[in-house]
């Protein structure tokens, strides 16, 4: 079984009523876990009480959190969120919170890059010198696969960051807005496909989703193409669906299945996140389908 891997933020979402636990890159490697039934996850939690009840629940379930490290003099992150008339997330999220300071020693780097056969990483957990230190030193390894939700968010990114990143991966996950951004970054066609096409070619990426919320989804790889739009339903939240794309288009990649078929399973995935409260299921049958069908990764 190949081993997925993701670098990044573990916070609390904390809504007006409630507190859910979030972080795109935990979103992300929460679904690989309910899929394939083993992760790792590079992150930090601080020595409070949020951190203390983040380690409580995922030992309570089983998740892995070897790697997750307690931060003595940092607060545990937390992001606001509230919703608009169409359901998505609007995010403040905390200063200078434990993934700002995430630090792995020799020892503990090696063995992460001895196990992992593919490497998630986000461009908002390296908004700090120390953790994006960190992030680039598990980068550009020739033998393991990487794969980058960009998620430019709240302008905590510099060109020089993408550069490095797009640089580093073998696939791409990006929402319209962030195409938007890499077009004036780089300089790029006003057209979605040209400018997919430019991306591929220019940092010699395998595969690119782009999302585009309602509208569907493309995938691109050098070759091909392939767009598919799931039915009108009934939407009860929008956040982590982006997430929950992410995890399947790695699956997806690793399997070597067609993108027809990829790009139809990962939209179907992502609306299915859609319809419930919050970006993790508490229903276990949503991933059934999946586990079948990943399970020889």
């Amino acid at each position: 079984m190949k081993n997925i891997t993701a670098f990044g933020e573990i916070l609390w979402d904390v809504y007006p009523d409630e507190k859910r636990l979030g972080g795109a890159p935990f979103n992300f490697i929460y679904h690989i876990w309910k899929i394939l039934g083993s992760a790792n996850f590079i992150s930090s939690v601080g020595n409070d009480e949020n951190g203390k009840e983040i380690l409580s629940y995922l030992n309570s379930i089983g998740f892995n959190t070897k790697n997750i490290i307690v931060d003595e003099e940092h607060p545990t992150g937390t992001v606001r969120v509230v919703l608009n008339e169409n359901k998505s997330p609007r995010f403040t999220p905390a200063y200078n919170c434990c993934y700002d300071y995430i630090q792995l020693d020799e020892q503990m780097r090696k063995m992460i890059l001895q196990e992992a056969d593919l490497i998630y990483f986000g461009t908002f957990s390296a908004r700090s010198e120390i953790t994006r230190e960190t992030l680039f030193s598990l980068l550009n390894n020739p033998n393991k696969k990487y794969f980058c939700d960009l998620n430019l968010r709240h302008e905590f990114f510099t060109r020089d960051l993408i550069e490095q990143a797009l640089r580093s991966v073998n696939v791409l996950k990006i929402n319209d807005a962030e195409l938007s951004k890499l077009k004036e970054l780089f300089t790029l066609s006003a057209n979605d496909n040209e400018a997919c096409s430019s991306l591929l070619n220019k940092f010699d990426v395998d595969l690119i989703g782009l999302t585009l919320g309602e509208k569907g989804a493309y995938l691109f790889s050098k070759n091909e193409s392939d767009y598919y739009i799931s039915e009108p339903t009934q939407i009860v939240d929008t956040l982590g669906a982006g997430d929950a794309f992410a995890a399947i288009l790695c699956l997806g990649y690793l399997k070597q299945i067609s993108l027809k078929q990829l790009n139809q399973l990962a939209n179907e995935f992502a609306l299915e996140i859609c319809k419930v409260n919050g970006a993790l299921p508490h229903d276990n049958s949503l991933y059934q389908n999946c586990r079948a069908l990943f399970k020889a990764i």
